[in-house]
């Protein structure tokens, strides 16, 4: 593998950080709004799940308890 000097490296990294493609704002903002809506949809999920399995569990310790 041929070695590159430190200012051909930089150079390579200017080149390559020009071909970057950055978000539009819109595209920002939709990105950021489809994932609050789908962590809070995942969050209700949980939330429920959660619910249920403590109901189970809290049932079945009171039936070990009698």
């Amino acid at each position: 593998m041929a070695k590159t000097s430190p200012a051909e490296f930089f150079n390579q990294v200017k080149v390559e950080a020009k071909k970057i493609v950055w978000p539009s704002n819109r595209e920002t903002m939709m990105t950021a709004i489809l994932v609050l809506i789908m962590t809070s949809i995942l969050a209700l999920f949980f939330f429920g799940v959660d619910s249920f399995f403590g109901w189970v569990v809290k049932n079945l310790l009171s039936l070990a308890a009698r």
